[in-house]
């Protein structure tokens, strides 16, 4: 038997979501609008809240995503690609790739550059 006030144990504020995906607040509410994960409830005095269940599953593929993305850029590093080159193809900064690729794989010494 459940409790009054069970239906709102597992709801999350947006700032306890927020910190469950590493995200802000506002990230989390244009994914909610994208459709990227399902539109808060609301509260009877208007706030938003989200679902437990739904958060944690975001952000378990969100994890496994972010775990795919990195070997494959990894992957295309190994095989000779530039860091510049991988990072055009994945849509990130120059130096955000090369902080991905330092986690996941040895860099090549820079000052044997092809001219």
């Amino acid at each position: 038997m459940s409790s009054p006030g069970s239906d709102f144990d597992d709801l999350l504020t947006p700032r306890e979501a927020a910190v469950l995906l590493g995200v802000r607040t506002s990230t989390l509410a244009h994914w909610a609008r994208d459709g990227l994960i399902k539109p808060a409830v609301h509260t009877p005095g208007g706030h938003r809240r989200y679902r437990r269940g739904e958060v944690l599953a975001l952000r378990t593929a969100n994890t496994t995503e972010r775990r795919q993305f990195e070997q494959d850029a990894a992957r295309l590093y190994d095989q000779g690609w530039s860091i510049r080159r991988v990072a055009e193809e994945f849509g990130v900064s120059y130096g955000q790739m090369r902080r991905i690729l330092l986690k996941q794989t040895a860099l090549r010494d820079r000052s044997r550059r092809e001219r």
